[in-house]
């Protein structure tokens, strides 16, 4: 990739000219005392008002969606009237989903329908959440998990109550107070009500929502820029191990390591490897590891007698094993030997993300694995575990171990399917000068991914510091927006 370096200065120059931006917009040249503990001063001109007493003069603006007992949902793939849910606010994503209603049903409860331009609120769970229904959305319902806001001729613009609700503090101190429930937080039509709103003429929320669509038009463009570089570093990260693990050591970095720079190739005979250096052997992996599956779940038979960890599918993360609060099971002493771990034992995901590998590296004293897992032993000492991992990773990476080259289909890699995989094996020293190339290179690049990654979150956090900042009054943009 070209200048990566050249691209990471460009891009942390621009990062400290937007986020030291904030520094230049003051704040309302008068302010007031609100009254209320959470809120603080207000800018002078702005009005205090309960939303109850300011939006809903008109029946039916605010109103929460009926129980699933009245829904009775009828799933179709077509026609009818879609139901919305909490999944549409949180996502920000209205055309997911495909639980309808039919036109009777629909007729019934007309009075939950949302339009473009209500604003729907979470009202269990993740409460507090909220978003302005968009243009163009398929004609429906929403259910018990939403309240809808429908503002006609109101004071406020909706996109600003929005604001209000989703990104200032004093508006969550009041949501994290009036929220009800023992299991779940939350809230209902009143609590909606009592809550206390600071907010500027109609004209000036105008001008502040103008302002922020244009900042933050700014910083997202920053976000996507540099979410963009991480994808550029994720492919040359992939490109650099799988070149490694199946051509061999770039030519200077042979030549460092004490190798033939210029190896002559031969063809492997394997479609997705191609041509691999002419001294590497191609084998089966039973020639070069031992292939176990795991223990298989068995509730009835767990005594609790000899109680073990063990790991799952989602524990074996590419390069990395979570150990944290992992379930346990009977694992009887003739069978822990079977199903233990030990250091350099590779573990293969045989389902989900099919081939997702980790080395154990003896995280703890005594662990074991369940079914979902192979455990890939080497069979000598000649092997090393960090360049078949890295086989591994540019083999999953290619789709070798996707049925078909469909994505999109379940696959189960059998414990009989890898044993039979044929992959190169250089001998032992290139083994481990490969695989100690791939483990400094690989570091660097995760490094770099990591620096980026701490400043989309820096602009992240910037972007709601300036949302919050602006529509509560902290900073007066009016002249900004002019």
């Amino acid at each position: 990739m070209t200048s990566d370096v050249g691209v990471r200065h460009r891009d942390a120059a621009l990062e400290s000219a937007d986020t030291s931006a904030h520094s230049r917009w003051r704040p309302y040249p008068e302010y007031k005392d609100s009254g209320v503990e959470w809120l603080g001063e207000i800018p002078a001109h702005w009005e205090l008002s309960a939303l109850r007493r300011k939006l809903f003069r008109q029946a039916g603006s605010i109103k929460i969606g009926p129980f699933g007992s009245q829904l009775k949902l009828e799933f179709m793939t077509q026609d009818g009237f879609k139901v919305y849910g909490q999944e549409h606010v949180i996502a920000r994503d209205f055309d997911r989903g495909s639980k309808y209603i039919d036109q009777a049903k629909f007729a019934e409860l007309a009075a939950c329908e949302i339009r473009p331009g209500d604003l729907v609120v979470t009202m269990m769970g993740s409460s507090g959440h909220c978003a302005v229904v968009p243009v163009g959305i398929e004609r429906g319902i929403m259910d018990s998990h939403l309240l809808r806001i429908r503002l006609p001729d109101a004071e406020i613009d909706p996109r600003f109550l929005c604001l209000l609700i989703d990104e200032s503090n004093y508006v969550r101190d009041q949501i994290g107070a009036y929220g009800k429930g023992a299991i779940m937080h939350g809230l209902n039509s009143g609590i909606i009500k009592s809550i206390v709103l600071a907010v500027p003429p109609t004209s000036e929320q105008l001008r502040i929502l103008s302002f922020l669509h244009r900042e933050t038009a700014r910083i997202d463009a920053l976000v996507a820029k540099k979410e963009r570089l991480i994808g550029l570093l994720r492919e040359k990260r992939t490109a650099l191990i799988t070149q490694a693990a199946t051509k061999g050591l770039p030519a200077a970095a042979a030549a460092q390591a004490g190798l033939d720079p210029n190896v002559r190739m031969k063809h492997s005979g394997v479609e997705w490897l191609g041509e691999i250096p002419a001294h590497w052997d191609l084998a089966p992996v039973y020639a070069r590891y031992e292939v176990a599956l795991g223990k298989m779940l068995d509730a009835k038979r767990v005594t609790g007698e000899h109680p073990g960890p063990y790991l799952r599918n989602v524990d074996v993360q590419w390069g990395h094993i979570d150990v944290e609060d992992l379930p346990q099971m009977d694992f009887a002493p003739s069978e822990r030997d079977r199903y233990s771990l030990r250091p350099g034992d590779l573990l293969v995901c045989e389902g989900g993300e099919v081939g997702r590998t980790a080395i154990w590296r003896g995280e703890l004293e005594a662990c074991f694995y369940q079914k979902a897992i192979h455990r890939v032993r080497p069979l000598s000492a000649r092997e090393q575990p960090r360049y078949f991992y890295y086989i591994m990773y540019s083999a999953a990476r290619r789709g070798v171990f996707i049925a078909g080259g469909n994505p999109n289909t379940i696959d189960h890699l059998t414990a009989i399917q890898l044993r039979h995989y044929r992959f190169p094996f250089p001998p032992e020293k290139e083994q481990t000068r490969i695989a100690n190339f791939l483990d400094d290179e690989t570091s660097k690049i995760d490094a770099l991914i990591g620096e980026i990654s701490i400043g989309i979150g820096h602009l992240m956090e910037f972007r709601t510091a300036l949302t919050s900042a602006a529509v509560t009054g902290k900073i007066d943009v009016r002249e900004e927006a002019a």
